[in-house]
């Protein structure tokens, strides 16, 4: 059974932040532009410092090495990386391992022929939910996954979150701007405010 949690966690733009996410289970922050809700994705993922503690099933993310804790712990950033120019440069040779998601996100198979260059932002976004998933991660750290898309791919990345966090059994921390999305998608909904999160009702 996943538990994710943070205990007294403060990063540079506030804390302590205190919660826990279950596994199947999704909690959705939100709070306006700036106020700190990316740099505590990031410090959950264990990419920018900060006090306090982050566990995984009881586990320290102290006691495991970054990449083993950023494979289990899996950040999406609301603007993915790409390093080389061709898009299947960034996928496993074993396509048919996620062709599935790729087909539910829009794509044919020839996607990962295309040069980065001629994607367009939402289709980065989609892809790069996809190089996520493919390292199976108990947790997924979310920042504004859909903010790109239109209604229609909206749709299309919901579910496939959904039906990942389903089989997976995974724990699912999700930034969002959207009061709609949050009531699709989310277990438990907590905002920053003064610097803290709060749950609300």
């Amino acid at each position: 059974m996943v538990r994710f949690a943070s205990e007294n966690l403060r990063t540079v733009c506030g804390g302590p932040f205190s919660f826990s996410v279950e596994a199947g289970k999704c909690v959705a922050l939100s709070g306006p532009s700036g106020c700190g809700k990316t740099l505590l994705l990031r410090a959950l993922a264990d990419l920018d410092p900060a006090e306090g503690t982050v566990a995984l099933d009881g586990t320290d993310r102290n006691e495991m090495t970054a990449p083993e804790w950023r494979r289990q712990v899996g950040w999406l950033p609301a603007e993915s990386s790409w390093w080389t120019d061709v898009v299947g440069d960034h996928f496993s040779n074993n396509w048919k391992k996620y062709f599935h998601w790729l087909e539910k996100l829009g794509f044919e198979k020839d996607v990962l022929n295309w040069n980065v260059e001629r994607l367009s932002t939402g289709e980065k976004q989609r892809l790069a939910l996809v190089r996520l998933l493919l390292n199976e991660p108990k947790v997924l750290l979310l920042d504004e996954p859909t903010a790109a898309l239109d209604v229609s791919n909206v749709w299309k990345v919901e579910e496939v979150i959904g039906a990942y966090r389903r089989n997976a059994d995974a724990a699912v921390v999700w930034v969002s701007h959207s009061p709609e999305q949050i009531d699709r998608t989310a277990d438990c909904h907590m905002e920053f405010k003064n610097g803290t999160l709060e749950e609300t009702s």
